[in-house]
């Protein structure tokens, strides 16, 4: 053993050795920053480019651009828009402190293009962005200089529309954001800003285009869209600007005056939405409960499908529940004989969207199987003996669901959800209590509403002018429902307590501005509305709110249907008006609060509050 103990000290020795090397080499490589030194935080510079920028009679096709620092070119399928619009996609590619464009549509003849950055290009570094950077050449001996800018929301709810075209047509007709592409285009920015550059003198029309196909025109009537009611005319002057270096606070140094040139319109609000079009067509049928089927379509319908049986006979087979829209539809088949089949089959016809995005009439064939699932692990039952005691048959119940806890709002009803429709039901077997001290005083049955839905025929609800802080008893004797199938309810009994007065807090908005119906929307965090009230006398009051915070929106009910609408491009009908109040309402137990609302007095784009705003400008970490 001490002859080989040399051999493993060597060894022991190189690995160490190799170990250590291996560590210097790591370090060596592993390229960071040096401790102790402020990070960067500024953002590339423009060098050089060719051609150079603002450069005339440009006959190639390729662009290069330098700056002072290694750049990144981040998402330029996004972020990078050239206008006029290119059909095929420009290669960009950057290489070290360079990026080069190849536009590979062929140069248009005097004509000014311009390659809009946005934020696109950063250093490599620590990705500090270079914010509205572009770049602009001319195929001709002149080059347009104008711009047109404003800010793009979306209409429903003044989210600011983020990477969004923007685009102008100097064909004035109204055919034309149909039939051809946008002549010069830009991208809205994280806040929804937009600046189409390079803009030759004229008369345009302005749109917004969310271009699910890529040919710049709008002819999917699925796409995202605004439009500008009036002509658009860019103009542009020079104003003398005067800014004062100060040498402290109290002595001027230098006082510099220069030109600056201003272009219009700079303010331009475009509202964008979605007309609401979509294909109809059956999306998926199912048979999960042998007593149903049931038919999912992919948009609401005016109509209903039309269902024949094939393999069994019978007109009044099925009772029918339906969403509110006809998109969801449910068959309750009522014939023992028809249900235990294993396959049902029907011939159907529904309205479809055909190629020319219209209506018509589609016959199908649907098929509804249903076979009995067998339980292998069940063991089998022994036989019983003659000794054994006879057990009596488990009562199965109709299943009755509450939708209340054990404090009710002054304002709600009672609902209960039923898993199967109801064939009958006996008033008589509903009771209604009211608790006093220790003892329950029934309340008479015409003082009080149980009735089903009009819609959703499995719900009922019973409805009573309840006394604020008071408690209730409901009681439901057995055999109250009987369903379609023969079963019957359980005996049941619910007590809840009436939420106090003191609990709640009441809001009035005094408003000021619309000249027509309006409606106004109370929102929780989340931006979704919870109460909503029409404005009458130039108020909204709003009884019994929850204590917490709350945001208000409202929109001009031109049409006084109640509910926000959209916009059509084809009768020229821009969505309905939106206005935020711009501040979180907080509300307190036992307050009555008041608040005035001027829905002009705040510019739209700073309306909606930013606790509620969904897209927000990404902060840049500084790390220091």
């Amino acid at each position: 053993m001490n002859s080989k103990q040399p051999h493993s000290n060597t060894i022991a020795y190189r690995l160490a050795a190799a170990l250590i090397l291996a560590l210097s080499i790591y370090s060596c490589a592993n390229m960071s920053r040096p401790g102790g030194g402020p990070y960067d935080v500024t953002p590339p510079k423009f060098v050089k480019s060719t051609p150079a920028p603002g450069e005339l009679n440009v006959s190639k096709q390729r662009v290069e651009i330098e700056f002072d620092e290694i750049i990144q070119v981040e998402s330029p399928g996004e972020k990078v828009v050239v206008s006029p619009p290119q059909k095929d996609m420009p290669e960009i590619r950057a290489t070290g402190r360079k990026v080069s464009i190849l536009l590979k549509d062929s140069l248009l003849p005097n004509t000014t293009y311009t390659i809009d950055f946005s934020n696109a290009i950063v250093d490599n570094n620590e990705k500090n962005p270079l914010y509205n950077f572009a770049y602009a050449f001319s195929t001709g001996p002149k080059i347009d200089t104008l711009q047109v800018s404003g800010i793009l929301l979306n209409a429903s709810d003044l989210e600011p529309i983020t990477g969004m075209m923007v685009g102008l047509h100097s064909n004035l007709d109204d055919s034309a954001f149909q039939k051809l592409p946008l002549e010069r285009i830009a991208s809205s920015d994280e806040r929804g800003h937009f600046t189409i550059r390079n803009v030759a003198p004229g008369k345009y029309r302005l749109f917004a285009l969310k271009d699910l196909n890529r040919d710049y025109r709008f002819d999917n009537p699925s796409e995202e869209i605004a439009f500008f009611d009036s002509i658009v005319v860019p103009t542009a002057d020079v104003k003398l600007h005067v800014d004062t270096l100060w040498k402290d606070s109290v002595t001027i140094d230098t006082i510099i005056e220069y030109n600056h040139t201003h272009f219009y319109p700079n303010d331009i609000l475009l509202t964008s939405f979605n007309e609401g079009f979509q294909s109809q067509y059956l999306d998926k049928e199912e048979r999960t409960d042998r007593r149903k089927i049931s038919l999912y379509f992919k948009a609401p319908a005016d109509s209903l499908p039309r269902l024949k049986p094939l393999n069994f006979e019978g007109d009044d087979w099925a009772i029918l529940e339906r969403s509110v829209h006809n998109d969801t539809l449910h068959y309750w088949i009522k014939d023992s004989l028809i249900y235990n089949m294993d396959t049902l089959l029907f011939a159907a016809e529904y309205l479809r969207t055909d190629s020319l995005r219209q209506l018509s009439p589609y016959n199908d064939t649907l098929k509804f199987i249903m076979r009995k699932r067998v339980n292998k692990s069940t063991p089998k039952k022994e036989k019983k003996k003659e000794t054994d005691s006879i057990e009596a048959p488990e009562i199965k119940f109709l299943q009755m669901t509450p939708k209340a806890s054990g404090k009710l709002d002054v304002y709600k009803s009672l609902e209960y959800t039923f898993a199967e429709p109801i064939q009958s039901y006996d008033r008589s077997k509903i009771h209604l209590e009211q608790k006093r001290d220790t003892l329950w005083i029934p309340i008479a049955d015409s003082l009080f509403n149980f009735q089903q839905d009009t819609l959703a025929l499995r719900n009922y609800k019973l409805s009573y002018k309840w006394a604020p802080g008071e408690t209730y008893r409901v009681t439901m004797d057995s055999i109250a429902f009987t369903n379609i199938y023969g079963l019957f309810t359980d005996d049941y009994t619910q007590e809840f307590t009436v939420k106090a007065l003191e609990e709640y807090s009441n809001l009035y908005l005094a408003i000021t501005g619309p000249t027509g119906p309006a409606v106004v929307e109370i929102l929780d965090s989340n931006d979704k509305p919870i109460r909503s009230a029409p404005v009458v006398d130039g108020g909204a009051e709003f009884m019994y709110l929850n204590p917490g915070t709350y945001y208000a929106r409202l929109y001009i009910d031109r049409n006084e249907n109640g509910q926000y609408d959209t916009g059509n491009y084809a009768e020229k009908r821009q969505p309905e008006e939106v206005s935020y109040y711009p501040q979180a309402l907080e509300l307190k137990a036992n307050w009555d609060v008041e608040q005035d609302w001027d829905i002009y007095e705040t510019p739209v784009d700073k309306q909606k509050p930013d606790k509620i705003k969904k897209n927000k400008p990404k902060q840049k970490v500084r790390r220091f």
